[in-house]
């Protein structure tokens, strides 16, 4: 039997979320549509966006990381 859900699938999903909710912080269109609830669970696209602009060398270096596990390891 094998697992549904893995861990390093979760991290896959968590590091794309933040990196899209990043680029959506650039985008003016998609800014004041997607973004501009600060609370509540649209509010949690507001975080994410504000997590991958505040710490975006962490967040990239994260990708770089994954990326390398996804292709070579798993």
């Amino acid at each position: 039997m094998t697992n549904v859900y893995s861990l390093d699938g979760i991290l896959v999903f968590g590091l794309l979320f933040v990196c899209t909710c990043a680029y959506f912080k650039k985008v003016p269109r998609l800014k004041t549509w997607l973004l501009s609830e600060k609370k509540g669970v649209w509010g949690v696209f507001y975080k994410a966006a504000v997590i991958g602009t505040r710490l975006h060398a962490a967040v990239a270096i994260a990708c770089v990381v994954m990326a390398f596990y996804v292709l070579f390891i798993k």
